[in-house]
């Protein structure tokens, strides 16, 4: 079994089953069946391949061919902790998400499902791709069925959403362009071409070089994050798309930018990495405030969750690049936790719209006189989101805050402050929208059916989980962490015991 292409099988199923499922002759039920049993297919695949990784034995499942021998280019698959969370993290959702839109895209449900699909497996080639090229290529076929699921369904105006965020998303993947080239160059002066990764992270490359290469990529993974003052079309996208595909856009797709600072930033250019620490993280911490302060003022519920994510997101890069063991894992913890979180939060907000008619706070108050239920799974999604103790959110904050502390103690002080405001915009949203008066009109208004609390629940349940018990994921975290620490070059020091027993009188 271990000679098995467990990762080429996870991105060609998603892929024939979003060509079967878009060109089904008979559509709807059949063509939302058929996506939905390749989803589960492939997250069945996905687990037992899980079951199978060995914690502490970095990249695994690999399988390299050469492509296009010309460029070096290679098919080459392979994750690692960081990795595998990823790809778990995606096929988890995705049945999600399509359980969550079972009846909200229709009557074009199959083409909905097909570019969801569609969707999966491009992330997780990105996931699981070691090599550049390669890497390059998935990042911009992500975009594809992106634009679609942006434009094809959602709230008036979604079209403009889609091209604001093709546009963005295209002007970062041509400058990673430039620095994909100079790699290229890099490694053919050192002798033979290659973009594995393997082979690069062996490579001596300038300083100056370095830093080039560095801001192409750094630029790429800010916009898709995203980081502050790239990050316009997250908030237009997230109001106007489906709350579905918001889930796959925000708690997937825009990992992908962290996912590659972590592995081609740190990982290829570690020299760069740190001479460029103090801007990212001045950038990182400017995200963290302002992503709140612009949600506290927000009136569309979907807008303002898509805004938390800005939040978010500098938290997880200031983790990344204070390079200690503890904000590593904390910033890949936050990845996975997030993406519970705020996928749990979006889908909850969109049941709410889709009953009220309207994603306007203000006219929204009192559901949780009528909708006791919806409102529950809402205050603990919420809560997560502002990082409550005993919920999976707060462990990774800790991780991430306590690193920025042992950083500067400015950077700790600005980044507690997240806690502050999360719970300033979580707890507004939640009292104006659920609690207070009933809006009129409300008295239509059910609770959440059977197939809404399975969807949901799930995601509560991990939250709980991971906040009790979240050894397990940081088992699988750790390793990564410590290989990329020390191909930055940092080593991070455990606490000694001291040789001796002081005497007494002393060390009191």
């Amino acid at each position: 079994m271990s000679d098995f292409p467990w990762l080429t099988t996870l991105v060609v199923l998603p892929l024939l089953g979003a060509v079967v499922t878009g060109y089904l002759p008979s559509r709807g039920i059949i063509a939302r069946q058929v996506g939905l049993g390749v989803a589960l297919v492939t997250l069945v695949v996905a687990v037992v391949m899980a079951t199978q990784y060995d914690v502490g034995g970095g990249y695994q499942f690999a399988e390299e061919h050469e492509w296009i021998s010309a460029f070096g280019a290679h098919y080459a698959l392979g994750v690692d902790g960081l990795g595998l969370l990823m790809v778990l993290l995606t096929v988890v959702l995705v049945p999600i998400v399509m359980i969550a839109s079972w009846h909200e895209t229709d009557p074009k449900a199959d083409v909905f499902f097909a570019w969801t699909l569609a969707l999966e497996a491009f992330s997780i080639a990105v996931f699981a791709a070691t090599d550049v090229f390669l890497f390059y290529i998935v990042f911009e076929a992500t975009l594809i069925p992106a634009y679609f699921l942006i434009g094809g369904f959602g709230r008036e105006g979604r079209t403009r959403a889609a091209v604001k965020f093709l546009i963005y998303q295209l002007a970062g993947g041509l400058v990673m362009l430039g620095s994909v080239i100079g790699l290229y160059v890099v490694s053919a002066q050192a002798g033979s071409p290659s973009y594995l990764l393997s082979d690069l992270q062996g490579l001596s490359i300038d300083p100056t070089a370095q830093k080039w290469i560095f801001a192409g990529f750094f630029v790429a993974f800010a916009i898709k994050a995203p980081m502050f003052p790239v990050h316009t079309w997250l908030a237009d996208t997230t109001e106007k798309a489906t709350t579905g595909t918001s889930v796959l856009l925000v708690c997937v797709l825009d990992k992908i930018g962290t996912f590659g600072m972590i592995r081609f930033c740190l990982g290829l250019l570690p020299d760069a990495s740190q001479w460029a620490t103090p801007f990212v993280v001045v950038l990182a911490l400017i995200s963290i405030v302002y992503g709140a302060l612009v949600a506290i003022g927000q009136d569309d519920m979907l807008r303002l969750i898509g805004l938390t994510s800005l939040s978010h997101f500098g938290l997880i890069v200031l983790g990344i690049f204070v390079f200690t063991s503890e904000g590593g894992a904390g910033a890949i913890l936050y990845m996975v936790n997030h993406g519970i979180a705020t996928a749990a939060l979006f889908l909850l907000a969109g049941f709410a719209v889709r009953r009220r008619g309207t994603a306007l706070i203000s006219q929204m108050g009192g559901i949780e006189k009528v909708a006791p239920v919806l409102a529950g799974m809402f205050l603990v999604a919420g809560l997560a989101a502002c990082g409550l103790p005993g919920l999976s959110p707060f462990v990774s904050e800790m991780l991430v805050i306590i690193s920025a502390f042992d950083y500067a103690w400015w950077a700790g002080a600005v980044a507690v402050t997240a806690i502050v405001l999360a719970a300033i915009y979580v707890l507004w949203m939640y009292q104006r929208a659920m609690t207070g008066p009933t809006a009129a009109d409300l008295e239509g208004f059910t609770d959440l059916d059977r197939r809404e609390v399975g969807v949901v629940a799930p995601l509560l349940v991990a939250l709980v989980l991971f906040g009790f018990y979240p050894q397990p994921l940081l088992d699988v975290i750790n390793p990564s962490v410590e290989q990329t620490l020390t191909q930055v070059g940092v080593v991070h020091e455990e606490p000694t015991v001291p040789a001796a027993p002081a005497t007494e009188g002393e060390g009191h």
